[in-house]
């Protein structure tokens, strides 16, 4: 008697299946490409960096959303109790004025992710506009005292906010956009001195690649001497960095352009929040041996 093997996607609920289509489609990705490089193009300058959080170690969105969406399920709490459309229509205000700093930053990582994240976070924006055009629509019912109507838009627009919020967590777990892609890196490596190389395998100035208990890094052989090495997969979006460029020090991720100091890791521009594991280094009978950098080691 034969058997079906089942399918490695048959455990899939509706809502994963069609969330599974939506990130292979690649129907919209012109349409993609086109806001993507409009908003890389706005001339933010240092205030790109503030947008994706690398001030705070993480992006910045995901903290500023909680108050729209937490202003907007309030508003809706007190529009089931009697007497209280007054207090609800101040928190849809409030929410409609705290959405817009939360759709700046959430555009700007927006458009450092792959195509299968950024196809999610297009219909991921949908909804949210579609939620603040029906916030609107109720701020304004409410103020020309049309309290019913008001509360018809908001509850539409609460909907819409599930449906946002759902694909934003998608985003997030699934799919890992804003994610520390290297914090892996210091449980994998093991304690101690690892051996990678001779000194020969290391030429000035290119970026060599290699491996430490089966974790990819990047080393540096510096012109004035110094070598220096980091976790090789960027901490954005785990991009190569060993193909990246080497400059003033630094090196700069080939995928989405993150800087990381190869002294010590530190990302010196966005759109990585987190800073890059680095290795202390040191050369031994010819060999060059490499130890991940850890808060409480101790010089062996």
């Amino acid at each position: 008697m034969s058997t079906v093997s089942p399918s490695p996607r048959s455990g899939q609920n509706r809502a994963q299946r069609l969330l599974d289509r939506l990130e292979r489609d690649p129907r919209a990705d012109a349409v993609i490409d086109a806001l993507a490089a409009g908003v890389r193009a706005l001339p933010l300058g240092r205030g790109r960096d503030v947008l994706h959080g690398r001030w705070l170690g993480h992006p910045v969105h995901p903290l500023l959303v909680q108050v729209p969406v937490g202003s907007w399920l309030s508003a809706a709490v007190l529009d089931l109790l009697p007497g209280r459309s007054r207090g609800a229509g101040v928190l849809v205000g409030v929410g409609l004025a705290a959405a817009v700093p939360a759709a700046l930053t959430g555009a700007a990582d927006w458009a450092e992710l792959h195509h299968e994240q950024q196809r999610v976070g297009l219909v991921h924006a949908v909804a949210n506009t579609t939620a603040v055009g029906l916030y609107a629509a109720s701020l304004v019912c409410r103020l020309r005292g049309r309290a019913a109507a008001g509360r018809t838009f908001g509850f539409l627009g609460l909907t819409a906010v599930g449906v946002g919020g759902m694909l934003g967590g998608h985003l997030a777990y699934r799919q890992a956009s804003g994610a520390n892609h290297a914090e892996e890196v210091a449980h994998l490596v093991g304690e101690g001195w690892h051996r990678v190389g001779g000194a020969a395998d290391f030429p000035v100035g290119r970026a060599v690649r290699c491996i430490v208990d089966d974790v990819p890094i990047v080393v540096v052989h510096q012109p004035d001497g110094e070598v220096h090495a980091l976790a090789d997969r960027c901490s954005h979006l785990a991009g190569p960095l060993s193909e990246g460029t080497i400059a003033d020090g630094c090196v700069a991720c080939p995928w989405h352009g993150s800087v990381f100091r190869l002294s010590d890791g530190w990302n010196v521009r966005g759109p990585a929040t987190a800073p890059q594991p680095a290795f202390d280094t040191r050369m031994v009978d010819g060999h060059l041996e490499v130890r991940l950098c850890r808060h409480d080691q101790e010089d062996a």
